[in-house]
């Protein structure tokens, strides 16, 4: 596995990590909650300690936020109020059972994040209570005995618009309340109930005997009217029944053929009606079968094909993702490389060249310069030899003359550092000349000019050696009949 691999594995492990850890801190808040989302909120001027969502979402930015959940469920208080003290400074009881929970409206959330959160339900319906003691304390105190027992309606309306106001700034809101009882230790309001019990049971005795004496009135009048219509229905009725006799036979025997005939019409209709009946709804029968089976087709046709498209688009929607997620990155790395790599290689090749162009300039300026020194070198050999009436071997004797004063400098060098008065030469009876014999034996000891010119591949003329003019003509080829 090369680096590159490696790298794109690592990437996209990191990648994973990065996307599970942003799921991680994607919070979704249900329906009986208020997520609230504390830390450092928009702006430091928006005024804002805290960010509550109902029914949606939110992300939680890490280090600098965090969440907590307010519960909505509603919570249940008992309030055994008792020596509450009405308007007519009567002291009453009035046991109620109210049911609170916290608010969802953006503002009144927002007190119960500030105020509530972090508090069990416990401590929540004791703070609740001592708000609901007070307001209704208040309420029966604005408020007479007989419209507290009399008029409930009000008596619920003041007790839930103060408390509910109260409860608000600490971000409840009021459900329900009901009042069980009201008492008092006076027996008062038990005295307003049995006065108004007693009113109503003499009301009451009044309209039984009210309706008492319309109803014996009512029913002589009816009894009246009936004797006089039973007389004159008895007198009408007997007319009628002699002329109804006599058109009842005229008109049974006509009525008798006609519903015979009638019958048997009747009879054919309604075969043929049951038989038209029958055709048309196993017609209609057959073509809502059909209708059903074809709509049931086209239906379940129409899902598959919807499911076929939303799975195409879920594969299309996941294959995107995945080359968004890691072929996307390892392309970009690979461009990265590769474009590295060639800045690189294109930085190795200008060095490389500028160095060839380097070399080659020196190079050519090298052999530029010796050529000119060579063609500068031959033609004036060229004319040295020409000088020499194109004679190689006088043009030759010509530069070692030019050159014959440093040949001699390098011999003279050899000896020029010699201290000749610190020498002592010891005489040894050979006769001759010691002194003489010691300068002679050390010029011998100089390489003479012929081996010098010898070894470097040239040939020292002859008047140059110290022969005779015989010797040189015999070392050049001539015999000494030719010389004679």
């Amino acid at each position: 596995m090369g680096a590159t691999a490696v790298l794109v594995i690592l990437l996209v492990f990191l990648l994973l990590g990065m996307f599970a850890f942003l799921v991680k801190r994607y919070k979704r808040c249900p329906s009986d909650r208020i997520l609230v989302v504390y830390g450092k909120i928009g702006g430091g001027s928006s005024g804002k300690t805290a960010k509550c969502v109902h029914g949606g979402a939110a992300f939680i930015i890490p280090i600098i936020q965090d969440y907590e959940y307010l519960d909505l469920t509603p919570i249940p208080i008992e309030i055994g109020l008792e020596n509450a003290l009405s308007k007519q400074n009567i002291r009453v009881n009035v046991p109620s059972r109210f049911m609170v929970g916290i608010s969802t409206e953006p503002g009144v959330m927002q007190n119960a994040a500030e105020r509530l959160l972090g508090l069990t339900q416990a401590e929540i319906r004791h703070l609740a209570a001592d708000i609901i003691f007070g307001q209704l304390r208040v309420v029966i105190a604005t408020m007479d005995i007989e419209e507290i027992n009399a008029d409930r309606e009000k008596f619920l309306t003041n007790v839930s618009t103060s408390v509910e106001h109260e409860l608000r700034k600490i971000g409840l809101k009021l459900i329900n309340v009901n009042v069980t009882d009201i008492t008092d230790d006076a027996g008062y309001i038990e005295a307003l109930g049995k006065e108004a019990t007693a009113g109503a049971v003499n009301e009451a005795k009044r309209q039984v005997a009210e309706k008492n004496r319309d109803g014996e009135i009512g029913k002589a009048n009816a009894e009246r009217e009936q004797r006089i219509k039973v007389a004159e229905a008895n007198s009408d009725a007997e007319i009628g029944e002699a002329i109804a006799a006599q058109k009842q036979r005229t008109n049974v025997a006509a009525a008798n053929a006609k519903a015979v005939e009638g019958e048997n019409l009747a009879k054919i209709s309604i075969a043929l009606s049951d038989a038209e009946r029958m055709k048309k709804e196993a017609e209609a029968a057959k073509i809502a079968e059909t209708a059903e089976k074809v709509n049931e087709a086209q239906a379940k046709e129409a899902a598959y094909l919807a499911e076929k498209e939303a799975e195409l688009k879920r594969a299309e929607r996941e294959e995107a993702a995945g080359k968004a997620n890691v072929i996307v990155p390892a392309e970009i790395e690979k461009q990265k490389i590769i474009i590295e790599a060639e800045a690189e290689a294109e930085k190795q090749r200008r060095i490389a060249k500028g160095e060839a162009d380097a070399i080659f300039l020196e190079m050519e300026a090298q052999a530029r310069g010796t050529f000119e020194i060579l063609s500068k070198q031959a033609a004036g050999y060229k004319l040295m030899v020409e000088s020499a009436g194109d004679n190689a071997r006088d043009a030759v004797l010509m530069m070692i003359a030019e050159r014959l004063p440093e040949l001699v400098e390098t011999q003279v060098e050899a000896v020029k550092n010699i201290k000749i008065d610190k020498v002592t030469v010891w005489d040894s009876g050979n006769g001759g000349s010691s002194t003489a014999n010691f300068m002679k034996g050390m010029m011998g000891a100089v390489p003479p000019l012929e081996d010098l010119f010898k070894l470097a591949g040239m040939e020292l003329p002859n008047y140059l050696k110290g022969k005779s003019e015989v010797e040189n003509k015999i070392s050049e080829g001539e015999t000494k009949e030719d010389i004679k």
